[in-house]
This record gives structure tokens, C-alpha cells and sequence, in this order.
């Protein structure tokens, strides 16, 4: 088998823009994969990305051979070796779509490729329910939606605003004010809402000093929070072994992570208690696993990043199905129809009690659904026909 094409979709679907790629082989399959990078500045660049590599280095190469191919797209990404989020959101959505081709191929989900799964269904939270929040009536209010649907997790963002986003690095006296006790104050809704049985997490997006998120997070110890996420910027290590070390919540991050090697001095500093990488931008499927064994070994916990199209949902559920370190998987379950449409089997619709199953169709158990990504299409590679 041969990859002979592919189709790059750029999708904008409001303030979303997943990044879709589409493998296409000489005996038919295709593949999906996609670079989350998915809200934000990027698009275009990871679509580029993905172009050029699969132009470069995957057309005309056996599918089947994903380390070889994995390997060689990170040895000839020049700038990979130093970061680059770009080039990896590009790599990940390869070598998702060859994992996907190989799945279907075999007739088995890519979980049994990966030593089968370990469960038939995993833990989700819901994300995206707070955005329009202002002040804590509002969270209290917002919150009530997934919990009337049977979530027993959710995750807010209390230093945002609907139009500003995060705030970032305001003055001492300005936080304590003002912000701080909005922050807490819409936390604590949320806990009096939810009750105490349900999880509550909080993602502050390195939004502060470090002083700052210290004060702030004290004040938030006493609502239980499963835990607090990116408190501090996650390449600044030293920022993060301090607040670690100064509060009693657990930390979270991993989404602005990438690769294995990105992940090494975080488990090795132990300022982190959960990682969160995003499996369409950390280097794909078997990187991401790749990361939870290491962390395994760390004795640390995983709760895979999700922020982009269903496709990279069902990436992930392949990957739960078979980390024993699983925490919880997060979901964004209230954006519009049109996003969920452009897959056939979006994973979001099958929430029950607070968990989702792990799909058993072969492959990442999804496809695109053609008059609704065809409208995005943004580039197409071709083998030449006397190479195939």
C-alpha cells in the first residue's frame, strides 16, 4: 500500500479552525488526521506545515511504517528539535491519519494496535460552558446546563473575560481588588451550585505573576478543586516548582507542551501532578503515549488536552482506551451544530452519566463527512502517477 494524496482542510466554523488533513492510498483507504491548533493565531501555518511534509516525506511511502515515517518527519523538521508548535501540530495530524488507515486496514480500532484497551469507557469533564460568563450569578447559572446533562466534572476560567480572554500580568493591587475576588467568588458559585460530589477545576492560563496565582490559589484551597491548570507559564520551571511548592491544589498543564523531550524536565522538576498534552500537537498518537508512560513512571497522572474538531476526540479516545494512568478526558460539548457535522460519528453525542464509550469502528472510528469539509479545502498533494 501506497500513500498517494491528500487533502488539507482549513475549517472556520465561527472562532474555530481545525486544521484536517485527509491521507489517500492506492487501494482506497484514507486516513484523518489534525492540527489542533484549532482557536488563535496558526491556522494557516500548520496547514502549510502539513503540506510540506506530507509532500516532502510521506507521498509514496507505506502507511503501515508510522515510526520510521514519525522518525523521519522529526529528524528532517529542521526546527522541530527546538519546539516549534507548528511543525508538531503539522506531524501529529501525519501520523494520526496513518494510524487511522492502519486501523481500517487491520479492521480493528487503533487501540488494539496499542495493546487493546483497558477499559470500555473513560471519564469526561465539560469545558466551554463558562465563556460567556461575567459575573459569578452568571457561572452559577451557566454550570447548571452540564449538570442537568449528567456531568460530574466541569472546568471554568475565572480570571477571563468574554471579550479580553485571560488577563495577564495586572498589577498586585488591581488583582486583590478587583480581580482576585471576582475569581473567587465565581469559583465558589460554582462549588455552591455544583455541590460537593461534583469536580471542579479551574484553568488560570499563566495568567498572572507568580505571586499573584500564589495569593489567588491559597484562596481557592478550600473548594476542592481537582485542580488548578497552568497557573504559571509551562516553560517557565522555576515559576512552577514555586507555586507548586506554595499551594495545596494539584497543577495541571501540558497543552503548549511538545514531545517527549518538552516533557522530560516538567516530570523531572515534579512540580506537575497532572500532564496535559494535546494529541494533535504534541507529536500524534503513540508520542502522546509515549509521554503517559514517562509519566507513569513519575508516577503521574494524564488528562489528554482537547480543544479542537471531534476528530481530534476520537484521537484521543483511542488513547484512553489503553493508558493505565488515565485521569479524565476533556470535552467541549456546546459548540455549534456545523462543528460537529463535518465527521460522521462525532464522540461528543455519546456522553451518559458523566462518561463516554470507546468507540470499537475500525480505525480513529470516524470519517469525514464530504459536503460539509469540502468547502474548506485549502491545498491537495498528488504522487506523480509514474511513481505509484
Amino acid at each position: 500500500m501506497k500513500i498517494t494524496g491528500a487533502s488539507i482542510f482549513l475549517v472556520r466554523i465561527g472562532s474555530l479552525h481545525p486544521v484536517l488533513l485527509q491521507l489517500l492510498t492506492d487501494e482506497g483507504l484514507t486516513g484523518v488526521g489534525e492540527a489542533a491548533v484549532a482557536y488563535g493565531l496558526g491556522g494557516t501555518a500548520a496547514a502549510g506545515m502539513v503540506k510540506d511534509l506530507v509532500d516532502s516525506l510521506v507521498l509514496g511511502r507505506d502507511p503501515f511504517r508510522i515510526e520510521e515515517l514519525w522518525n523521519e518527519m522529526y529528524d528532517h523538521s529542521f526546527w522541530a528539535k527546538g519546539g516549534g508548535g507548528i511543525v508538531f501540530a503539522g506531524l501529529s495530524a501525519v501520523e494520526q491519519a496513518l494510524w487511522d488507515i492502519k486501523g481500517k486496514a487491520l479492521g480493528v480500532p487503533v487501540y488494539e494496535l496499542l495493546g487493546g484497551r483497558m477499559r470500555d469507557q473513560v471519564r469526561v469533564y465539560a469545558n466551554g460552558w463558562s465563556y460567556k460568563c461575567l459575573t459569578a450569578d452568571d457561572y452559577a447559572r451557566a454550570v447548571e446546563r452540564p449538570l442537568s446533562e449528567g456531568y460530574k466534572a466541569v472546568k471554568c476560567y475565572p480570571l477571563a473575560t468574554p471579550h479580553n480572554g485571560t488577563i495577564r500580568h495586572v498589577s498586585r493591587r488591581a488583582v486583590e481588588k478587583d480581580f482576585a475576588n471576582l475569581a473567587v467568588e465565581k469559583v465558589r458559585a460554582v462549588r455552591r451550585a455544583a455541590g460537593p460530589e461534583v469536580d471542579i477545576m479551574v484553568d488560570l492560563s499563566g495568567g498572572l505573576t507568580t505571586d499573584e496565582i500564589i495569593r489567588l490559589c491559597r484562596r481557592l484551597e478550600d473548594l476542592d478543586l481537582l485542580f488548578v491548570e497552568e497557573p504559571v507559564d509551562p516553560f517557565d520551571l522555576g515559576a512552577l516548582e514555586k507555586v507548586s511548592a506554595a499551594i495545596r491544589i494539584p497543577v495541571a498543564l501540558g497543552e503548549r507542551v511538545y514531545t517527549r523531550h518538552g516533557f522530560r524536565p516538567i516530570l523531572e522538576s515534579r512540580a506537575a501532578d497532572i500532564l496535559q498534552p494535546d494529541i494533535g500537537n504534541s507529536g500524534g498518537i503513540m508520542e502522546t503515549r509515549k509521554i503517559a508512560a514517562m509519566a507513569e513512571a513519575y508516577n503521574v497522572r494524564i488528562q489528554p488536552h482537547i480543544c479542537a474538531s471531534p476528530v481530534s476526540t476520537a484521537a484521543a479516545l483511542q488513547l484512553d482506551a489503553c493508558i493505565p494512568n488515565l485521569m479524565i478526558q476533556e470535552l467541549y460539548p456546546y459548540r455549534s451544530a456545523e462543528h460537529f457535522q463535518i465527521v460522521d460519528h462525532a464522540p461528543e453525542f455519546d456522553v451518559r452519566r458523566g462518561a463516554m464509550p470507546i468507540p470499537n469502528r475500525p480505525g480513529l472510528g470516524i470519517e469525514l463527512v464530504g459536503e460539509k469539509i469540502r468547502p474548506f479545502l485549502w491545498a491537495q498533494c498528488e504522487l506523480e502517477r509514474s511513481k505509484r
